[in-house]
């Protein structure tokens, strides 16, 4: 039994007669004849009453035609759902990323994404980077946001795109006497309780400070430790002194904080965006797509790693 078959049957009992039924179906009256009976025969029992004033569906037949009518719906709705899983409007992406992309791009990234691919199961988890990337290499991910490259065991075989550039910055109390400086020095930053990041994805940053602040790194000994960015600015809040943290803290603006830059300029590690290159998987393409389309200056890096 063919969907055909199913067509055949349901036009004929709308039409009531073979004749508008097959001219409907645009094919010829005596292969729908042919059709209904082999179909009357492979289900073994007559569907429809032949009569002079037209041909009406049995008692079988209108069992048969429920279940016909629906499974016809079915096959069309399976049709356009996997037309959409091919375009990458259905689906699951499991996202692992660092708390700090949350203050730039994710915000425009998940909030684009989300209003094209609305229908696209986000799975979104928060971790250090070292174990995002981990989780990336055992398949447990599509893709990762980590501070710096993706390393361990298998990260060679990732592909890694920068999707924003970091320096350093401070973050002060309103009220603090740098408030109104749109830079601090490094003298300036000797003479003040800092606040900085310790989680497991801040080695790098405190390796970038310490080379700072060279021979006064013992600073950095009475610092005041923050789980990350967003503690410190926090915490800068309160006038527990002076925080030291990515650029990216300038997307998170608050009436109490000022924002100055850190003289000289130090770069920080770059924010990475990876995922494995044989997972082409129609959402993570929609996904990459997103974010060539949100971030201008990783479509480039991101086009050569996709050969577009």
């Amino acid at each position: 039994m063919e969907a055909r078959h199913l067509r055949y049957a349901l036009a004929l009992a709308e039409h009531r007669h073979f004749g508008r039924a097959a001219q409907a179906l645009g094919i010829a009256q005596p292969p729908l004849s042919k059709q209904i009976a082999d179909l009357e025969r492979e289900t073994g029992a007559r569907l429809f009453d032949r009569t002079r004033q037209g041909v009406f569906p049995t008692a079988a037949g209108e069992a048969f035609l429920a279940r016909a009518r629906r499974a016809l719906q079915e096959m069309t709705a399976a049709t356009v759902d996997a037309g959409r899983a091919a375009r990458g409007e259905t689906g699951r992406l499991r996202l692992g990323f660092v708390a700090s992309a949350l203050l730039a791009p994710l915000p425009d990234v998940l909030g684009r994404f989300g209003r094209e691919r609305p229908d696209v199961r986000l799975e979104l988890h928060e971790m250090a980077s070292s174990r995002s990337a981990a989780t990336l290499i055992a398949g447990e991910l599509d893709v990762a946001v980590t501070l710096g490259p993706p390393t361990g065991a298998g990260a060679e075989h990732l592909a890694s795109v920068p999707i924003g550039h970091d320096h350093l910055i401070a973050a002060v109390s309103s009220a603090h006497p740098y408030a109104g400086q749109a830079s601090v020095s490094l003298d300036q930053l000797r003479h003040q309780p800092l606040i900085v990041a310790a989680g497991e994805d801040e080695p790098a940053i405190s390796a970038a400070l310490h080379a700072l602040l060279g021979e006064d790194a013992a600073a950095l000994d009475g610092a005041t430790v923050a789980r990350d960015v967003h503690t410190i600015i926090g915490l800068a809040a309160c006038g527990v002194g002076v925080g030291l943290g990515p650029s990216r803290m300038l997307a998170a603006p608050r009436p109490d904080i000022r924002f100055c830059e850190v003289t000289p300029r130090t770069p920080l590690p770059d924010l990475i965006l990876s995922f494995t290159p044989r997972d082409r998987s129609p959402a993570l393409t929609a996904f990459l797509d997103t974010i060539r389309q949100t971030c201008p200056a990783a479509r480039a890096a991101l086009d050569r790693r996709l050969n577009l």
